[in-house]
């Protein structure tokens, strides 16, 4: 089964503990402190991967974390490094953040790889708090939570050629015809539910990718039909190929027809619209056809190339495919595909607060990235850890707010999930 969408969870691996150890040697009777750093957490890293055709993997595993780092030990012993969790994806995938909708990554290339959510450093060890007014620290370090967020994959196929065109028209004929691919093929609409993709081989060595775009109907712009999982298909084409059933064999008018989809590529994208077309004129075996195509050159005049054929005889197919092969080394990769009505997702948070302070069932709760942090990284069973906790606090202007809000003794305080009574 073909899957080209995806939302997964990742998170990168929590940093070890640092540790509270002193050295405890013979003729040492007052050895310092020797506890090491905790090993930092592995990475979640995604790799393009040619050999990957589809995103059906995530359909059944939705969850990768890394690997924690390993706590440190006495000795000034650190601990080791969580190994970093390589997930291999489809060439073509674009990444976003489900939250924010910020694109992380554009993988097009072989090989191309990008950190989606980065490990958590290791915590200190008592031996990097010793100082000169503090020998014997017993203050240490949790290890710093790794990064975590949710994610939505879309796989846009890499290809040179991409045929477009409503249903029936004989794209997948025509696919079959000159490559190697096998689409299923039947006289009703929508035959094809998936993308196809198909090697074309020259004689002389050439070779490109055509995609066979399942067909779209009026108003896919806007999702009718399964007009965006089609449409998405097209945007990472060099050149189009625009399908027409030029006898007009369903009752239809193939001018008519060139104009809607024409119109629908348009208002999906004005950028996808201006990539270059060629014409194809299907199904000039069907009396006629000759008639439609004259109607055909007479309203287009040398806007396009327009090539007449048949793909059920294969009559017309090799001046086609040697006239793309003419344009393809003329006609530049496209950029990263950005949808008008997507740029507004493009948008990295940023927090102008250090922290939020708000009031539940008479419980101050204190929220903030930065604080959440250093409660998760606090180690409260040491005296220390907690004084420099609340040093801390100061020193972010919590004390201070607490106090214009009303605070009073013995009121309970409570950041990221751990509650304290207030002492003034």
């Amino acid at each position: 089964m073909f899957y080209d969408q995806a939302k997964i969870y990742v998170k990168g691996g929590d940093g070890g503990a640092g540790a509270v150890a002193f050295r405890r040697e013979k003729y040492v009777p007052e050895g310092g402190p020797s506890g090491g750093d905790g090993g930092r957490g592995g990475d979640v890293v995604f790799m393009a991967d040619e050999g990957l055709r589809t995103l059906v993997d995530f359909r059944y595993k939705r969850h990768y974390k890394a690997d924690r780092g390993e706590h440190g030990q006495g000795k000034n012993m650190h601990g080791k490094g969580g190994e970093d969790f390589v997930v291999r994806i489809p060439t073509g995938t674009l990444v976003k953040d489900q939250d924010t909708g910020e694109v992380l990554a554009d993988l097009t290339e072989h090989g191309q790889k990008v950190v989606v959510a980065k490990g958590g450093r290791g915590g200190r060890g008592n031996a990097r708090f010793m100082s000169n007014t503090n020998k014997a620290p017993t203050l240490a370090e949790n290890g710093e939570p790794g990064e975590e967020r949710y994610l939505t994959l879309e796989l846009k196929l890499l290809a040179d050629v991409g045929l477009v065109g409503f249903p029936n028209v004989g794209k997948s004929t025509m696919i079959s015809r000159v490559s190697a691919a096998k689409p299923k093929i039947a006289d009703y609409h929508f035959t094809t539910l998936v993308p196809n993709l198909g090697v074309v081989e020259l004689e002389d060595g050439d070779s490109f990718v055509m995609a066979d775009i399942p067909g779209l109907i009026e108003g896919a712009h806007t999702g009718a039909g399964l007009g965006h999982e089609f449409l998405r298909h097209t945007e990472r084409t060099r050149l189009i190929l625009h399908v027409l059933d030029i006898a007009g064999s369903e009752n239809r008018d193939p001018l008519e027809d060139y104009r809607i989809i024409q119109e629908e590529l348009q208002q999906y994208s004005p950028e996808l619209a201006k990539r270059p077309m060629i014409i194809v004129a299907n199904k000039m075996d069907i009396p006629g056809a000759e008639e439609n195509l004259k109607r055909l050159k007479e309203s287009l005049g040398d806007e396009l190339e327009i090539f007449p054929v048949s793909a059920a005889t294969g009559e017309g197919l090799k001046d086609v495919i040697y006239r793309i092969a003419q344009l393809l080394p003329d006609i530049p990769a496209p950029e990263i595909f950005v949808r008008e009505d997507e740029q507004h997702k493009f948008t990295h948070a940023e927090e102008k607060e250090r922290f939020e302070l708000t009031r539940e069932d008479g419980v101050f709760v204190i929220s903030g990235k930065e604080i959440e942090k250093h409660v998760k990284m606090t180690l409260f069973e040491s005296e220390e850890g907690v004084y420099r906790f609340q040093n801390i606090l100061k020193a972010m202007g919590v004390d201070d707010a607490l106090r214009a809000a009303g605070i009073k003794e013995g009121d309970k305080v409570q950041i990221a999930g751990v509650e304290f009574n207030w002492e003034d």
